[in-house]
Protein backbone atom coordinates (compact mmCIF):
# COMPACT_ATOMS: atom_id res chain seq x y z
CA UNK A 1 0.00 0.00 0.00
CA UNK A 2 1.56 3.57 -0.98
CA UNK A 3 1.35 6.68 1.47
CA UNK A 4 -0.29 9.48 -0.30
CA UNK A 5 2.34 12.28 -0.97
CA UNK A 6 1.84 15.67 1.29
CA UNK A 7 0.20 18.41 -0.19
CA UNK A 8 2.47 20.47 -2.43
CA UNK A 9 2.35 23.80 -2.30
CA UNK A 10 3.74 25.64 -5.77
CA UNK A 11 7.03 28.43 -5.74
CA UNK A 12 5.86 31.34 -4.95
CA UNK A 13 6.99 32.37 -8.87
CA UNK A 14 3.39 30.92 -10.25
CA UNK A 15 1.55 33.81 -8.36
CA UNK A 16 0.77 36.70 -9.99
CA UNK A 17 0.03 39.98 -7.75
CA UNK A 18 -0.65 42.97 -9.52
CA UNK A 19 -2.66 46.31 -9.32
CA UNK A 20 -6.27 46.29 -11.73
CA UNK A 21 -4.99 49.49 -13.06
CA UNK A 22 -1.22 47.86 -14.58
CA UNK A 23 -2.41 44.96 -15.99
CA UNK A 24 -5.07 46.59 -17.63
CA UNK A 25 -3.01 49.31 -18.92
CA UNK A 26 -0.40 46.75 -19.84
CA UNK A 27 -2.68 44.92 -21.79
CA UNK A 28 -4.15 48.72 -23.74
CA UNK A 29 -0.61 49.88 -24.77
CA UNK A 30 0.21 46.71 -26.42
CA UNK A 31 -3.33 46.47 -28.50
CA UNK A 32 -3.72 49.33 -30.68
CA UNK A 33 -6.52 49.93 -33.38
CA UNK A 34 -5.06 53.09 -35.17
CA UNK A 35 -7.43 54.57 -37.06
CA UNK A 36 -5.53 56.56 -40.36
CA UNK A 37 -7.11 59.71 -40.96
CA UNK A 38 -4.94 60.53 -43.54
CA UNK A 39 -5.55 63.61 -46.10
CA UNK A 40 -1.92 64.87 -47.46
CA UNK A 41 1.67 63.93 -48.39
CA UNK A 42 2.57 62.72 -44.74
CA UNK A 43 0.36 59.81 -46.18
CA UNK A 44 3.73 58.27 -47.53
CA UNK A 45 5.47 58.14 -44.36
CA UNK A 46 2.96 56.34 -42.42
CA UNK A 47 3.00 53.61 -45.07
CA UNK A 48 6.95 53.66 -44.48
CA UNK A 49 6.22 53.03 -40.84
CA UNK A 50 4.01 49.56 -41.15
CA UNK A 51 7.08 48.66 -43.37
CA UNK A 52 9.55 45.92 -42.50
CA UNK A 53 12.20 48.28 -41.39
CA UNK A 54 10.14 50.06 -39.05
CA UNK A 55 7.47 47.40 -38.06
CA UNK A 56 4.94 48.57 -36.01
CA UNK A 57 3.85 45.39 -35.07
CA UNK A 58 6.33 45.31 -32.50
CA UNK A 59 4.37 48.07 -30.68
CA UNK A 60 1.32 46.48 -30.32
CA UNK A 61 -0.33 48.86 -33.25
CA UNK A 62 -0.04 47.01 -36.91
CA UNK A 63 -3.40 46.39 -37.53
CA UNK A 64 -5.03 49.84 -39.12
CA UNK A 65 -8.83 49.19 -38.65
CA UNK A 66 -10.69 51.09 -41.09
CA UNK A 67 -14.10 51.65 -38.72
CA UNK A 68 -13.62 54.17 -35.96
CA UNK A 69 -15.92 52.05 -33.76
CA UNK A 70 -13.38 49.48 -34.42
CA UNK A 71 -10.59 51.85 -33.60
CA UNK A 72 -9.00 53.36 -30.17
CA UNK A 73 -6.21 55.50 -31.76
CA UNK A 74 -7.17 58.04 -34.37
CA UNK A 75 -3.87 59.09 -35.95
CA UNK A 76 -4.94 62.70 -38.16
CA UNK A 77 -1.97 62.65 -40.51
CA UNK A 78 -1.67 66.01 -42.70
CA UNK A 79 -3.75 69.15 -43.44
CA UNK A 80 -6.96 69.25 -42.33
CA UNK A 81 -8.98 71.85 -43.78
CA UNK A 82 -12.34 73.70 -42.38
CA UNK A 83 -14.53 71.59 -44.62
CA UNK A 84 -13.13 68.54 -43.61
CA UNK A 85 -13.52 69.56 -39.54
CA UNK A 86 -16.77 68.15 -39.34
CA UNK A 87 -16.30 64.89 -40.27
CA UNK A 88 -13.16 64.63 -38.31
CA UNK A 89 -15.02 65.38 -35.40
CA UNK A 90 -17.51 62.21 -36.22
CA UNK A 91 -15.32 59.92 -36.55
CA UNK A 92 -13.58 60.98 -33.77
CA UNK A 93 -17.18 60.79 -31.66
CA UNK A 94 -18.07 57.49 -33.45
CA UNK A 95 -14.64 56.01 -31.78
CA UNK A 96 -15.75 53.84 -28.93
CA UNK A 97 -13.84 54.86 -25.21
CA UNK A 98 -10.97 54.86 -24.13
CA UNK A 99 -9.94 56.31 -26.90
CA UNK A 100 -6.49 58.20 -28.52
CA UNK A 101 -5.88 60.94 -30.58
CA UNK A 102 -2.39 61.15 -32.23
CA UNK A 103 -1.56 64.69 -34.61
CA UNK A 104 0.74 63.52 -37.16
CA UNK A 105 3.31 66.34 -38.33
CA UNK A 106 3.31 69.64 -38.69
CA UNK A 107 0.31 70.39 -40.58
CA UNK A 108 -2.26 68.19 -38.25
CA UNK A 109 0.03 69.99 -35.32
CA UNK A 110 -0.49 73.44 -35.69
CA UNK A 111 -1.19 73.84 -39.92
CA UNK A 112 1.97 73.78 -40.64
CA UNK A 113 3.42 76.82 -43.52
CA UNK A 114 -0.24 76.63 -44.70
CA UNK A 115 -1.53 80.50 -42.91
CA UNK A 116 -4.72 80.99 -44.75
CA UNK A 117 -8.61 80.45 -44.43
CA UNK A 118 -9.08 77.09 -45.60
CA UNK A 119 -6.60 75.16 -43.08
CA UNK A 120 -7.06 74.77 -39.19
CA UNK A 121 -4.49 75.59 -37.60
CA UNK A 122 -4.20 72.48 -35.42
CA UNK A 123 -6.32 69.73 -34.88
CA UNK A 124 -6.44 70.30 -31.14
CA UNK A 125 -9.19 73.41 -32.21
CA UNK A 126 -12.08 70.52 -32.94
CA UNK A 127 -10.91 67.32 -30.79
CA UNK A 128 -8.38 66.67 -28.04
CA UNK A 129 -5.15 65.33 -28.77
CA UNK A 130 -2.78 63.35 -26.94
CA UNK A 131 0.56 63.43 -28.35
CA UNK A 132 1.72 65.15 -31.47
CA UNK A 133 4.74 63.61 -34.03
CA UNK A 134 6.53 67.02 -35.14
CA UNK A 135 8.07 66.99 -38.60
CA UNK A 136 7.20 67.91 -42.46
CA UNK A 137 6.95 64.89 -43.22
CA UNK A 138 7.89 63.23 -39.55
CA UNK A 139 10.16 60.32 -39.89
CA UNK A 140 9.06 56.64 -39.35
CA UNK A 141 11.89 56.99 -36.05
CA UNK A 142 9.36 59.96 -34.50
CA UNK A 143 6.21 57.96 -35.05
CA UNK A 144 7.28 55.11 -33.14
CA UNK A 145 8.80 57.39 -30.40
CA UNK A 146 5.54 58.91 -30.52
CA UNK A 147 3.83 55.75 -29.75
CA UNK A 148 6.31 54.47 -27.21
CA UNK A 149 5.54 57.46 -25.63
CA UNK A 150 1.77 57.28 -26.30
CA UNK A 151 2.02 53.94 -24.79
CA UNK A 152 4.32 55.17 -21.71
CA UNK A 153 0.71 57.39 -21.26
CA UNK A 154 -2.46 54.52 -21.99
CA UNK A 155 0.08 52.43 -18.86
CA UNK A 156 0.03 55.00 -16.50
CA UNK A 157 -3.45 56.07 -16.77
CA UNK A 158 -6.58 55.06 -14.69
CA UNK A 159 -8.47 52.17 -16.36
CA UNK A 160 -12.10 52.23 -14.46
CA UNK A 161 -13.62 48.77 -15.66
CA UNK A 162 -17.04 49.88 -14.14
CA UNK A 163 -17.54 53.65 -13.41
CA UNK A 164 -19.71 55.40 -10.65
CA UNK A 165 -22.75 55.33 -12.38
CA UNK A 166 -23.04 51.42 -12.53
Amino acid sequence: MSTPLPPQTPPPAEYLTTRKDEFIGWARKFSLFPYPFVTACCAMEFMSVSSTPYDTDRFGAALPRFSPRQADLLMVVGTVTHKQAPILRKVYEQMCEPKWVMAFGVCASSGGFYRNYAAVQGIDTIIPVDIYVPGCPPRPETVIDAIMKLQDKIANQRHPIVNEDY
